[in-house]
């Protein structure tokens, strides 16, 4: 398993990493009775392969309940991050308290704001900015950043210098505004982390859309998956990338005209 330091936080977290949002998927929740249990083999199975960092997010209170189960006796050994969409200093600290317990956790070590309509700024009159320094001061969280699919919002957030970690769409199929962004990040020191590397479902060529993102050294895709055979995959290609020739570069060329 590769790592690398998340931007100026530096948290050493695997270039792999594992995103629970997926963990209340229709693969998991056919398992009925034994989805808990299900989720929980996944997340064991990411962590015994070397991935430590798992990324979710209040939005899905199930997700996070399943993985605070699934990284039970483990949280020392990992990166963990959450999200709050909430718009209030008093709803984002209420937001963290409800994950903190899902989580089974004391702190979090990334916490992001999640999808925010203006970018939050120190001192602003919304008092969000300040609210994540006062938690940070706290000890609840860690690190903090933006997670958003806004390039703009994105942009500015690497741009003001008052975020660690951005979180955005990054994948073969998006455009030329997103690999700026991506250079913008490493210009910038700020953590990258790439949400939907398989453009939410469209794509289903794992190696492609791995080898792509790969190329990128200092860009950390969060991978939803579904079953533990698509973990596997996804394993795979980490211990053995796909080898990046003129072959590589004209199927991203052909996959990207097609869907664009």
């Amino acid at each position: 398993m590769e790592f690398v330091i998340l931007g100026r936080t530096n948290l050493l977290v695997s270039r792999t990493a594992f995103g629970a949002m997926s963990l209340d998927c229709k693969e998991i929740e056919a398992f009925g009775e034994e989805a808990d249990e299900k989720a929980c083999a996944i997340v064991r199975q990411a962590y015994e392969s070397g991935m430590n960092f798992f990324d979710t997010s209040r939005s899905s209170p199930v997700c996070e309940k399943r993985l605070g189960a699934a990284l039970h006796g483990i949280r020392h050994n990992v990166m963990l991050a959450t999200k709050t969409a909430q718009s209030s200093p008093q709803e984002i600290r209420q937001d963290l308290h409800e994950s903190l317990l899902a989580l089974e956790s004391d702190y979090v070590d990334l916490y992001q704001l999640e999808n925010p309509k203006v970018l939050p700024q120190k001192d602003g009159r919304d008092g969000i900015y300040n609210c994540l320094l006062k938690l940070q001061s706290q000890k609840l969280i860690r690190h903090f950043g933006i997670a958003t699919d806004d390039v703009d919002i994105a942009r500015e957030a690497v741009l003001s210098g008052l975020y660690e970690t951005v979180q955005f769409p990054f994948n073969v199929l998006t455009d030329d505004a997103a690999i700026q962004l991506v250079t913008l990040c490493k210009e910038h020191d700020v953590g990258c982390i790439a949400m939907q590397p398989l453009c939410g479902g469209v794509l289903s060529n794992i190696p492609l859309a791995f080898g792509f993102l790969h190329q990128f050294e200092h860009v950390v895709p969060v991978w939803g998956v579904h079953t533990q055979e698509e973990l596997g995959q996804v394993l795979y290609f980490e211990a053995h990338p796909p080898v990046i020739d003129e072959q590589f570069t004209a199927e991203v060329e052909r996959v990207r005209q097609f869907f664009n």
